[in-house]
C-alpha cells in the first residue's frame, strides 16, 4: 500500500488532504489549550471558595474552630486547596507536554510538507517542459516532411515539363533534396526527443513521484501517530493526579470521621459554664398562720428595731431581680469580674499564659543582646558594647512590667480558684484604689451575676431602665417576703451603686447581710425594708450569725 503507486495522479488531492491533517492537529491543540484554561479557572475558583470560608484571624470565627465539626470543615477547606493544586498541575502538564510540543511539531510539519510538495511541483514542471519540447520537435518534423513532399512534387512536375529549362529542373531537384534532408534531420531530432521524454516520464511516474508521495505518506502517518500519542498523554496527565486527588478525598473522609459529638458537647460546657450552683427549693410560706419568731436579745431583728411594719413587696421581688437584668454593653473590667466564675477563671488563665509567653520572648531577646554584648567585649572591632546598654535596660524594664502584670492576674486567678480564701487588708485597699481610679470597672462589676439559665447582667442602669422585663415567670414572685438577715457587715470603703441590682454604701456604715458571696465576688445586703442590693465583697467586712437560717460558718 503506497501512495506513490496507488495515488500517482492525485497530487492535488494529496495536497488538500495533508493540509486538512494539519488543520485537525491545530484544532486538537486549541482544544487542549482551552481545557488548560478551564482547569486553571476551576482551580482559581476552588482556591477562592476555600479562602472565602477560611476563618478570619483574631475573630470570633477562629474560636469556633475548636469544635471537631469545625475542625473537619477547616480540613476540608485545606484539602480543597490541595485539590485545586492538582488541577493546576493538570493544566501545567497539558500545556508543557501537549500544547507546546504539538505547536512545535506543527511548525516542523508545515515546513516538511512544504518541501515535499515543492519537489513535486518541480518534477511536474520538468515533465511539462519535456512534453512541450516533444510537441515542438514533432510539429517541426511534420512541417519538414510536408515541405519535402511538396518540393518533390514540384521537381517531378518541372522534370516532366519540356518547356522548362534544364537549369530550372536542376534547381528544383536540389530544392527537393534539401527539403528531404531537413525532414530526415527533424525525424532524427523528434525520435531523440521522444526517447528522452519517455525516459523522463518513466522516471517521473515510477521514481520521482512515488518517492515524494511516499515521504508525504510517512509524514502523514507520523502526524496521525503523534496526535494519538498526545491523546494518550492527555489521559495520563489526568491519571497521574488521581492518586493525589484520592488522598485529598480520603483526608476529607478522615476529617469527617474524626468529628466527636461528645467532645463538642463538652466544649460547649467549658465555653458557657458559669460555675454557679442551681437555686435551691423555695420554702413554703404559710400565710394562714400568724408568723411567730422567737427573737433573742442579741438577735439581728432587735437591732433592726421593733414595731416596724412587715415589708410587703407589691412589685417584683428584689430577691429574684439579678437573674433577669440586661447585659451591660460597657467596658470589660480588667479582672473580668463581670464574668461568671468559671468563665472568669478561663479568661484569667488565658491572660496569664499570654503574659508568660511575652515574658519568655523578652527574656530570649535579653539573652540574645547579652550574648551580642559579650561578643563586642571580646571583639571591640565588631561593635561598641555600650551601644547595647540602652536596649538591654529597655528589655529588662519590659520584663519587670510584664512580671508585675502577670503577678496581678495570677493573684486574681488564685482568688477565683480558691487558693486565696480572702484578700488581705492591703489587697482590699489596693482593690479599692483601683476601683476608684477605674469607675467603669466598678460600675460594670455588679451587673454580671449569672442566673441558673446561663444569662448574666452587664448593662448600666439609665433613667427609665431599672425595671425587670415583665414575664409570667416574674409574677410568681410578686408577693414574696423579703429574705431574712443572716448577719451584718461593715462597709470598709464607699461604693457608688449606680447599676441595676447594686446598692450604694458609705464607709463605716453597718448593714444587714441577706445573701453571702456565692463565689462571684458579690454580697447581697439590706439597709432597710425598702433598700437592698449587691456590693463587692471586698468592700465590706461580713459578720455572719451562726444561728441564722441558711448561714454558713464564717472563718
Amino acid at each position: 500500500m503506497s501512495w506513490g503507486t496507488e495515488l500517482w495522479d492525485q497530487f492535488d488531492n494529496l495536497e488538500k488532504h495533508t493540509q486538512w491533517g494539519i488543520d485537525i492537529l491545530e484544532k486538537y491543540i486549541k482544544f487542549v489549550k482551552e481545557r488548560t484554561e478551564i482547569e486553571l479557572s476551576y482551580a482559581k475558583q476552588l482556591r477562592n471558595l476555600a479562602k472565602k470560608y477560611q476563618p478570619k484571624k483574631n475573630s470570633k470565627e477562629e474560636e469556633e474552630y475548636r469544635y471537631t465539626a469545625c475542625k473537619a470543615f477547616l480540613s476540608t477547606l485545606n484539602e480543597m486547596n490541595d485539590y485545586a493544586g492538582q488541577h493546576e498541575v493538570i493544566s501545567e502538564n497539558m500545556t508543557s507536554n501537549i500544547t507546546v510540543e504539538l505547536a512545535r511539531y506543527v511548525q516542523e510539519l508545515k515546513q516538511e510538507r512544504k518541501s515535499y510538495f515543492h519537489d513535486g511541483r518541480k518534477a511536474q514542471q520538468h515533465i511539462e517542459i519535456c512534453w512541450k519540447q516533444l510537441e515542438s520537435s514533432k510539429r517541426r518534423f511534420e512541417r519538414d516532411c510536408k515541405e519535402a513532399d511538396r518540393a518533390q512534387q514540384y521537381f517531378e512536375k518541372m522534370d516532366a515539363d519540356i518547356n522548362v529549362t534544364k537549369a530550372d529542373v536542376e534547381k528544383a531537384r536540389q530544392q527537393a533534396q534539401m527539403r528531404h534532408q531537413m525532414a530526415e534531420d527533424s525525424k532524427a531530432d523528434y525520435s531523440s526527443t521522444l526517447q528522452k521524454f519517455n525516459h523522463e516520464q518513466h522516471e517521473y511516474y515510477h521514481t520521482h513521484i512515488p518517492n515524494i508521495f511516499q515521504k508525504i505518506q510517512e509524514m502523514e502517518e507520523r502526524r496521525i501517530v503523534r496526535i494519538g500519542e498526545s491523546m494518550k498523554t492527555y489521559a495520563e496527565v489526568d491519571r497521574q493526579v488521581i492518586p493525589i486527588i484520592g488522598k485529598c478525598l480520603d483526608e476529607i473522609v478522615k476529617a469527617a470521621e474524626s468529628i466527636d459529638q461528645k467532645n463538642d458537647s463538652q466544649l460547649v460546657i467549658e465555653a458557657y459554664k458559669s460555675g454557679f450552683e442551681p437555686p435551691g427549693d423555695i420554702e413554703f410560706e404559710d400565710y394562714t398562720q400568724p408568723m411567730k419568731r422567737t427573737v433573742s436579745d442579741n438577735s439581728l431583728s432587735n437591732s433592726r428595731g421593733e414595731g416596724k411594719p412587715e415589708l410587703k413587696f407589691g412589685g417584683k421581688s428584689k430577691g429574684k431581680l439579678w437573674p433577669f437584668i440586661k447585659k451591660n454593653k460597657g467596658a470589660t473590667p480588667e479582672d473580668f469580674s463581670n464574668l461568671p466564675p468559671e468563665q472568669r477563671r478561663k479568661k484569667l488563665q488565658q491572660k496569664v499564659d499570654e503574659l508568660n509567653k511575652e515574658i519568655q520572648k523578652e527574656m530570649d531577646q535579653r539573652d540574645a543582646i547579652t550574648k551580642m554584648k559579650d561578643v563586642y567585649l571580646k571583639n571591640p572591632q565588631m561593635g561598641d558594647p555600650a551601644s547595647l546598654d540602652h536596649k538591654l535596660t529597655e528589655v529588662s524594664q519590659n520584663i519587670e512590667k510584664l512580671r508585675l502584670e502577670a503577678q496581678k492576674f495570677e493573684a486574681w486567678l488564685a482568688e477565683v480558684e480558691g487558693r486565696l480564701p480572702a484578700r488581705s487588708e492591703q489587697a482590699r485597699r489596693q482593690s479599692g484604689m483601683f476601683d476608684a481610679q477605674n469607675p467603669a470597672t466598678v460600675n460594670s462589676c455588679a451587673q454580671d451575676r449569672e442566673s441558673p439559665d446561663g444569662s448574666y447582667t452587664e448593662e448600666q442602669s439609665q433613667e427609665g431602665e431599672g425595671k425587670v422585663l415583665a414575664t409570667d415567670f416574674d409574677d410568681e414572685f410578686d408577693e414574696e417576703e423579703p429574705l431574712p438577715a443572716i448577719g451584718t457587715c461593715k462597709a470598709l470603703y464607699t461604693f457608688e451603686g449606680q447599676n441595676e441590682g447594686t446598692i450604694s454604701v458609705v464607709e463605716g456604715e453597718t448593714l444587714y447581710v441577706i445573701e453571702e458571696d456565692k463565689g462571684d465576688g458579690w454580697t447581697r445586703i439590706r439597709r432597710n425594708e425598702d433598700e437592698e442590693g449587691y456590693v463587692p465583697t471586698s468592700y465590706v467586712e461580713v459578720y455572719l450569725d451562726k444561728n441564722a437560717k441558711g448561714a454558713k460558718t464564717y472563718i
